[in-house]
């Protein structure tokens, strides 16, 4: 989308990472010696991992108190319903705010939410439905999370660097999907209770890390608009582009059917009474697969265009699918798994990297907020279908149909010219969009 362009109605504007700032990193600042970026990574991480390890157990505890695959599947989409309801006025809120206090806010709130968790569970109360609706109330506060760390690492980061920072996110959200699974699987095996410790423990963390960061991380509003304008202007700027366009129904297929996939076999393994700690493994050998595929993301990024690899992604993951509905077995599962996601890395960096540097910083958190409903919307849904897939057919058919809809999402997306133009981080700034005021 090389030369593509958009206006928005709107008066106001942010003296953020693009005005002239003592503060503001330089690129030839290494990444390792950037102070900020590795107090906000850092904490995100924490929170992550802290995330993971609890979210491994809601399946599990769900099923072991209804008993039923398909009520479980339903408690998890409730669950994450409050993520899609948020997510319109998250955006807004985190371009008008400070983006530091947000964070902190956000993860001082989630670590008491799952400290009701833990507290129940040691006084024998905790039943599915309080996971629920702590599950919902988390998720709601994670959409307010989500458009504010992007700004934040824009404010912190390079535009050079930008693939670089990706590319090691990618790598640490690899190493969650490698220790979310067989931590949560062995600490839920010891005491139901304590991976909802370790989610605490994980807010905690980013609260203390983000409250040291003190570069700025937004700039002000030079004028005060209306909320719900704020909200129009959002709505206007993504829609006006045809790259935001596709993504919002391309990757919002692609995230259903993956979440739905991973959803559908974790409940298969726990009906067949399977070990929580080989399901676990099952996570794990998909996290060092994503690990692995995070250390050669950069180089691909650099030499790939994005596009192009998304097609190698989608294909490779619709391959793994086909072997998988063939020989629907434990260790076909965990092979093929850690062989679908392997490239995933790379495209979740090339793809992220390019909209962080094309959208205007004071645009970050409604277009953040408004592109994330790819996944906020796959959320809650898929593991309804998931369950219901798996009730109703058996995991052999669900996983054909999964394999038609991997298949008819990578058909689109080849011929999706916006998503396939985008080309190599060295054009990417030329792409910004512009948002005159």
């Amino acid at each position: 989308m090389t030369g593509e362009t958009t206006t928005a109605a709107g008066s106001a504007d942010l003296e953020g990472p693009a005005t002239v700032n003592p503060d503001r990193p330089t690129p030839d600042l290494p990444l390792r010696h950037n102070a900020a970026y590795l107090l906000l990574t850092t904490g995100r991480f924490a929170q992550a991992i802290g995330a993971g390890v609890g979210t491994f157990a809601i399946p599990l505890l769900a099923f072991e108190v209804t008993g039923s695959v398909g009520q479980a599947g339903l408690i998890s989409g409730i669950g994450q319903a409050g993520a899609l309801l948020a997510t319109l006025p998250a955006g807004v809120v985190a371009d008008r705010v400070n983006r530091r206090a947000l964070l902190v806010i956000a993860a001082a709130t989630g670590a008491a939410l799952w400290a009701t968790v833990v507290g129940a569970g040691l006084a024998g109360t905790l039943g599915a439905w309080h996971l629920a609706a702590v599950l919902f109330c988390s998720s709601l506060v994670s959409a307010f999370v989500n458009p504010a760390s992007g700004g934040a690492l824009r404010a912190v980061v390079p535009t050079a660097q930008m693939p670089n920072a990706m590319a090691v996110n990618q790598g640490r959200m690899a190493a969650v999907a490698l220790f979310a699974g067989p931590v949560g699987g062995f600490l839920y095996g010891m005491a139901h209770v304590l991976p909802f410790v370790a989610s605490v423990l994980g807010h905690v963390i980013e609260v203390v890390a983000v409250s040291f960061v003190r570069r700025p991380l937004n700039g002000e509003r030079t004028e005060r608009t209306h909320p719900l304008a704020d909200l129009r202007e959002g709505l206007r700027f993504v829609g006006a582009v045809p790259l935001f366009r596709a993504v919002l129904v391309l990757i919002t297929l692609l995230n259903l059917t993956s979440i739905a996939l991973v959803v559908a076999i974790n409940l298969e393994l726990v009906r067949t009474g399977t070990d929580p700690r080989l399901i676990g493994l099952v996570d794990a050998c998909a996290g060092v697969s994503m690990l692995a595929g995070a250390v050669v993301a950069g180089p691909i990024v650099r030499r790939v265009r994005v596009g192009r690899f998304g097609v190698g992604t989608i294909g490779l993951l619709a391959a793994a699918l086909v072997v998988m509905a063939l020989a629907p077995t434990y260790w076909v599962f965990v092979a093929m798994l850690a062989v679908g996601v392997f490239l995933y890395p790379a495209l979740n960096a090339g793809f992220t990297g390019y909209l962080t540097v094309i959208i205007p910083d004071r645009m970050m958190g409604r277009a953040t907020s408004l592109l994330g409903l790819t996944g906020l919307i796959a959320a809650p849904a898929a593991p309804v279908l998931g369950s219901a897939l798996l009730e109703a057919w058996g995991i052999g058919g669900t996983l054909w149909v999964m394999v038609g809809a991997m298949a008819a999402v990578l058909v689109a997306l080849s011929l999706t010219r916006p998503l396939m133009r985008i080309g190599k981080p060295d054009t990417w700034a030329a792409d910004a969009l512009e948002h005159d005021g």
